[in-house]
């Protein structure tokens, strides 16, 4: 089971059992600003204490074609 959870202005958060997820998504931008956005707001901060694996997730998305246009897991 998992929830979806906002947290300031990351754009959304999936708590697993053994992993935290932080995501970031790019329309116009790359998936490393999205990285970068996720580390400079220190978005996974709240997280640092949890006993779970934090992974964080930048993704640009392509409007061209309406999919991941690529992504960067940290």
């Amino acid at each position: 089971m998992f929830k979806f959870l906002a947290g300031g202005r990351v754009d959304f958060v999936v708590q697993m059992p053994e992993t935290i997820y932080v995501f970031e998504l790019k329309v116009n931008g790359t998936a490393q600003e999205a990285i970068d956005q996720i580390n400079s707001h220190k978005y996974a901060l709240p997280y640092s204490t949890d006993r779970r694996k934090v992974v964080k997730i930048g993704v640009q998305f392509d409007r061209d074609t309406m999919t991941v246009g690529e992504y960067i897991m940290e």
